[in-house]
């Protein structure tokens, strides 16, 4: 009786094509993986070579901010390289009062551009030797007036309130905004703009709509040759004109 055998096949020897194609295969995931992985390694790299020393620090978007407050905040020194975190350097410019948001970005290959958005001046409030610069929060900002061109309503303290209700008047009501030369509170809860050209009295919770009655009641004196020295808005629905 005979007997039956199993055998397996076994595996030839290794081609030099197979090799070839392992090789390749190999090197393709080494290349892919430091593609992946160059944002990380890449700008460590990069930040050890002179060429991308910061040269030149580009700022933009101040008007009221000392260009040279900036530079200081930032504290780059000649040893620094664009590759450098700029988080740091954004905090660092936005604890300025005046800036209320600061990003860094670089340009290659040795330049940071500093892109900052100012905190809006609303009005001036009398001060000992001159004025304090006040925004819409009723914080003052780090600006002197006699030293900068600024024109802005003079309120006769600081009235969180009444910056807010001029805030709005700036963005919805501009040309209203920019007749404004002062404005305070009377009598507790009444507001007294003085205009260029005269005076307007309104409750303090009044709305931009309620004072855009002013330019047609303006424009229908003008027709008539006649010119209101106050326009009183505190009575609901009434438009009351005094004339010089």
């Amino acid at each position: 009786m005979s007997a039956e055998t199993e055998t397996s096949p076994t595996a030839g020897p290794t081609t030099p094509a197979r090799l070839g194609l392992r090789t390749r295969l190999a090197l393709i995931g080494i290349a892919g993986l430091l593609v992946v992985s160059s944002p990380l390694w890449a700008p460590l790299l990069m930040r050890r070579m002179a060429f991308f020393r910061v040269r030149r620090i580009e700022i933009m978007g101040a008007r009221y901010a000392a260009p040279s407050d900036i530079l200081a905040r930032m504290h780059v020194d000649t040893s620094a390289s664009v590759w450098d975190p700029t988080g740091p350097l954004a905090k660092r410019v936005a604890a300025n009062p005046e800036i209320e948001h600061a990003e860094v970005r670089r340009k290659l290959p040795g330049t940071l551009v500093v892109d900052v958005t100012e905190r809006v001046p609303i009005a001036l409030v009398p001060a000992t030797g001159g004025f304090k610069v006040y925004d819409d929060r009723g914080v003052v900002l780090p600006i002197d007036p006699s030293r900068v061109a600024i024109d802005l309503p003079v309120a006769a303290e600081r009235d969180v309130p009444l910056f807010r209700l001029l805030a709005q008047m700036r963005i919805g009501l501009p040309l209203l905004y920019a007749r404004v030369s002062a404005a305070r509170r009377v009598n507790g809860n009444q507001l007294l703009f003085e205009l260029k050209n005269g005076v307007v009295r309104t409750m303090e919770d009044v709305t931009l709509d309620r004072l855009t009655d002013i330019e047609p009641v303006e424009a229908d004196l003008g027709r008539k040759q006649l010119r209101a020295a106050e326009i009183d808005l505190r009575y609901r629905d009434q438009v009351i004109a005094r004339l010089q």
